[in-house]
């Protein structure tokens, strides 16, 4: 089969925000006979094509609404969408999906080809229910009216009305009475929509279990691991990643908080103080404009590879940029790729913080995904599993140690590596977390409130940092509700934590072999989807193993660097 980009089938100026425009090529689609290899295939192509249309109208209104969380018609459109497009095609879908593997020409195709797209279609024709796509829609319109509170929270600081991403610089300064001003003003701005936000995530949790209960499971979690076509690993082996992470990891994060503690006289660390700098050097602030941003950010991936600069730059447009923070933009980072004409869209609220630099290298690596299997005629094999595309991503904040002196000078590069590879400890112990919060709260659905609290602080006593909250209870109790991923995408988060180990390993093959390492990443991410989780880490060079060997061998690089890096 070649793999053509184009078909003749979907019109090049359909709205794919009418249903009646949509339904006659589903219609077509449903009756088209599958009789041979060659009808099947073509069938495979229009249908991707269509689906294309689809996924790019929805990621248009998403991306608008995003952008601007308060205009009435941005909502109105993405509401539209969710309300009547989505329950409209994903029943459609389900009979696509069986008429697949129904075809007796489904065992002609090309074996390698198609192992992935067969298997994963027969997971969702088992995992579909008809009673679920309207629950799907409640789901989404709680989880925007958890992205419209959280894009409209402010704070009085300083003289001025900020956003909550910006209020995060402040976390930085050394003068620690300000640090703490700030970190009281984003936490009881949370505070005040705190009630609102757990009303939401009650609807969610009894809406998912209703979910997991009409697919005949007993909870959502083993429902969504099915779902997620997890293949590859079961809840089982994240408790065991939880375990290593609990041994091997945190002892190495609290180590490193007694150190700063020390560092910076202090009798007891409080919550203010993580971000500051221990020296009492002034905060980095790699840019002040966007522009400058990105043309530093573009250096870098230059000087990384030619090709990987070069797919960076064709993304400095308008339309595949939006990194500046603003009132009523929704929070947090994302790249979404428009699946039509292939193009990625990045998002972000850029402060000035050395963070926004990690989550623009974050999102490019996203990018560089899209972009480097964008070839595939298929737009299953264009989506990827999350456990390969957050190693796309994490990979490239690790590989831009080298080349950070395009945004700070010799000193300031360093304290950029030692913070990221401190800042890699800590997150490993906050994704144990949300896991395991997850796990709980899905095998416990009724669970009350004051039991939710109980099981958060557990955890944080489990895997959090060794910092003082006495009298911090309330801000501590309800932590959790900023993590975004609990609300639209349950059970997304342990892909962090074993991607960030496939990226350790992409960053000690850099170190010995930066243009075989950088080589075989670009290999890999081309497959796309197109082959099962272990053979796109294979192809990338790296091991599918996140067990408490590979754990303790990657912990002694990281420790190793950080010992050789000036304070």
């Amino acid at each position: 089969m070649t793999h053509s980009l184009e078909t003749a089938f979907v019109p090049a100026d359909i709205d794919c925000g009418d249903w009646s425009e949509i339904e006659p090529l589903t219609r077509e689609l449903l009756e088209r006979p599958l009789d041979t290899a060659e009808r099947l295939e073509r069938w495979l192509l229009d249908r991707s094509e269509l689906e294309s249309a689809i996924s790019e109208a929805q990621a248009n209104r998403y991306i608008a609404m995003t952008c601007d969380t308060e205009s009435e018609s941005k909502r109105r459109a993405f509401l539209q969408f969710v309300e009547e497009i989505e329950p409209k095609y994903k029943p459609i879908a389900f009979e696509l999906d069986k008429r697949l593997i129904a075809s007796p020409a489904v065992g002609q195709l090309d074996a390698k080809r198609y192992e992935v797209l067969v298997r994963d279609a027969r997971r969702d024709v088992e995992m579909f229910r008809e009673p679920n796509v309207p629950i799907e829609v409640e789901l989404a319109k709680l989880d925007q009216q958890y992205q419209e509170i959280c894009g409209a929270m402010t704070c009085e600081f300083a003289g001025q009305t900020r956003t909550l991403p910006q209020m995060a610089r402040y976390l930085e300064e050394t003068d620690r009475a300000r640090r703490e001003a700030a970190w009281r003003a984003i936490g009881d701005r949370r505070l005040q929509d705190a009630g609102r936000i757990d009303d939401i995530f009650d609807k969610m949790i009894a809406h998912r279990h209703q979910m997991a209960r009409n697919a005949g499971y007993d909870n959502f979690r083993d429902y969504q691991h099915d779902r997620m076509r997890r293949f590859d690993y079961t809840p089982q082996d994240c408790f065991a990643f939880h375990e290593s992470v609990e041994k091997l990891v945190v002892p190495l994060m609290r180590q490193l908080d007694r150190q700063r503690r020390g560092e910076l006289g202090l009798d007891r660390l409080r919550p203010w103080d993580l971000a500051v700098d221990v020296k009492g050097r002034d905060p980095l602030r790699p840019f002040e404009g966007v522009d400058e941003f990105v043309q530093g950010t573009e250096r870098i991936f230059q000087k990384m590879d030619r090709d990987l600069g070069a797919m960076f730059a064709a993304l400095r447009k308008p339309e595949c940029l939006d990194l500046d923070s603003r009132k009523g933009k929704a929070p947090g980072g994302y790249q979404y790729n428009r699946d039509r004409i292939r193009q990625p869209f990045i998002f972000m609220n850029a402060a000035g913080l050395h963070r926004d630099l990690i989550t623009l290298l974050h999102e490019g690596g996203h990018a560089f995904h899209s972009m480097l299997c964008a070839n595939d005629a298929l737009l299953h094999y264009r989506h990827y599993p999350m456990e390969f595309a957050e190693v796309a991503s994490m990979s490239m904040e690790l590989l831009a140690h080298p080349f950070l002196e395009e945004f700070y000078d010799r000193d300031e590069a360093n304290r950029a590596r030692r913070q990221h590879l401190e800042g890699v400890i800590g997150i490993l112990p906050w994704i144990a977390t949300i896991d395991a919060f997850q796990q709980w709260l899905y095998t416990n659905p009724t669970h009350t409130r004051q039991q939710r609290t109980q099981m958060w602080r557990d955890l944080d006593r489990r895997f959090g940092h060794e910092i003082d909250w006495s009298g911090l209870d309330a801000y501590l109790d309800r932590g959790w509700q900023r993590q975004l991923h609990l609300f639209g995408v349950p059970f997304y988060y342990i892909e962090y934590g074993i991607a960030q180990i496939g990226a350790l390993q992409m960053w000690v093959n850099y170190r010995r072999d930066a243009k075989q390492a950088v080589q075989k990443y670009q290999q890999g991410l081309a497959l796309g989807g197109s082959r099962p989780l272990p053979e796109l880490w294979a192809t990338a060079g790296l091991a599918f193993d996140f067990g408490a060997d590979r754990m303790s061998g990657l912990m002694r690089e990281v420790e190793s660097e950080l010992t050789a890096l000036p304070g």
